[in-house]
């Protein structure tokens, strides 16, 4: 993905070409990772949404619980299915379908698919197996590979981009679907398959013999109604365990492909910009293809030759009635200009009065002015940081906006901006 990556300078860390990373036929799956609230939802719907536009038949994919792609996207909801969004794709038979991932259906369907009917609807109607699917540690971002290594089967779209589960920790996507492949073929669930494996009165008397003491024991700390849940469950999903850590080491093989492209997302905050280091440092330890980083939420100023201590100062001499000259030069003017005017009218505002306000609201904008030049300040040397210790990363800089994106003309907004890789105004 080094193609698209402009560089600027020796201190400015390379560009994000977002447009020929979303044009190159080359790339089939964008994944959008991060830490929680650093606007992955809407970075993938407005990547969906340009690169329709630009020709390419794309889905997203988002596991965010907060339903924001629906309302973006003018679609009433979005579940298991991918649904296509109107209005869309505009250019060269662009096509645009949006789903948000349902961890329950979608460990369904698995079971659908591997069991013959009487053992799937044993296994769908089993306590244990409705607690697993429902919010299992790990089964959601587990279910979210099952749903990636589906639709990149499928021939309908040739770009499919995944916004990641909103986890306490973004390293929580590549870790979890490993951790329940482990424990659906783990040594505990293989113990408690041991007895209906070993059969008839062998597998009595193994039952009684060997596995006394320990199901004795899980039956305290269990429970024994959860233990024969938990048993049941085993027995009849025997057929079936090896096919998840095999599934979920295809899909994990696919994240490494050259097809497949990370997009780090974070905001210009520490501890945004902290976790997407360790991010690019474990993907890069994975081996796993990083187009770069998307900087949201950072703030400019058109007005940025204008530095905030000279603002301040300039603040603090119209508040202190130091900057007009009143023996001279602008005082006179006013004092002929004053002759030219008639006499205010009872309860009209005299000039020194209007000049105050005038010069009290001047005042007002110049701090506010020097508090965002001190926020832009504060955000590169964050960013400063982060570029020192991976100045191969490649950014893109996305301004930070007065509201919330509502429609798709919002996210197209967005997408230009990402396109353009700099903060407007910047």
């Amino acid at each position: 993905m080094s193609e698209g990556v402009d560089t600027v300078g020796l201190d400015t860390p390379p560009r994000l070409e977002v447009d020929a990373l979303l044009d190159d036929p080359g790339t089939r799956i964008i994944v959008c990772c991060g830490s929680g609230g650093v606007g992955k939802t809407t970075t993938a719907a407005a990547l969906g949404v340009r690169a329709a536009g630009r020709g390419r038949k794309v889905v997203v994919l988002t596991i965010d619980p907060a339903r924001r792609l629906a309302q973006s996207m003018g679609i009433d909801s979005l579940d298991n299915t991918p649904r296509e969004v109107a209005g869309a794709g505009v250019a060269g038979g662009g096509r645009l379908h949006a789903m948000m991932l349902d961890m329950k259906r979608t460990f369904d369907e698995i079971v659908e698919a591997h069991a013959d009917g009487e053992r799937a609807r044993a296994i769908l109607a089993n306590p244990f197996y409705q607690s697993l699917s429902a919010g299992f540690a790990g089964t959601q971002e587990y279910m979210a590979m099952e749903k990636l290594g589906q639709l990149s089967a499928r021939d309908d779209w040739d770009l499919i981009i995944v916004d990641t589960p909103p986890s306490r920790s973004a390293l929580d996507f590549l870790d979890a679907p490993k951790r329940l492949g482990s424990f659906l073929d783990g040594k505990f669930i293989r113990v408690l398959m041991a007895p209906a494996k070993v059969g008839g009165r062998a597998g009595m008397k193994f039952l009684n013999v060997g596995m006394s003491m320990m199901t004795g024991t899980l039956s305290k700390l269990m429970g024994a109604s959860l233990l024969g849940d938990v048993q049941t469950f085993v027995a009849a999903m025997d057929t079936m365990f090896g096919g998840f850590r095999t599934r979920a080491d295809a899909t994990f093989r696919l994240l490494q492909a050259p097809g497949t492209a990370f997009l780090v997302v974070a905001s210009p905050e520490p501890d945004a910009l902290r976790e997407a280091a360790y991010f690019v440092e474990r993907l890069a330890a994975e081996k796993m293809p990083l187009a770069g980083l998307v900087l949201n939420r950072v703030h400019a100023s058109g007005a940025d030759q204008l530095s905030a201590e000279r603002a301040l100062a300039a603040a603090e001499n119209l508040e202190e009635g130091g900057i007009v000259d009143q023996e001279s030069g602008k005082a006179g003017e006013r004092g002929a200009a004053e002759e030219a005017v008639p006499t205010p009218g009872p309860g009209s505002p005299s000039a020194e009065g209007g000049t105050a306000e005038v010069d009290r609201i001047t005042a007002g904008l110049l701090r506010l002015h020097a508090e965002r030049m001190q926020v832009i300040a504060r955000e590169q040397r964050t960013r400063d940081r982060f570029t020192s210790l991976h100045p191969e990363v490649a950014v893109a800089e996305v301004a930070a906006l007065p509201g919330d994106v509502h429609d798709l003309a919002g996210l197209r907004a967005i997408g230009e901006r990402l396109a353009a890789g700099v903060p407007a105004g910047a």
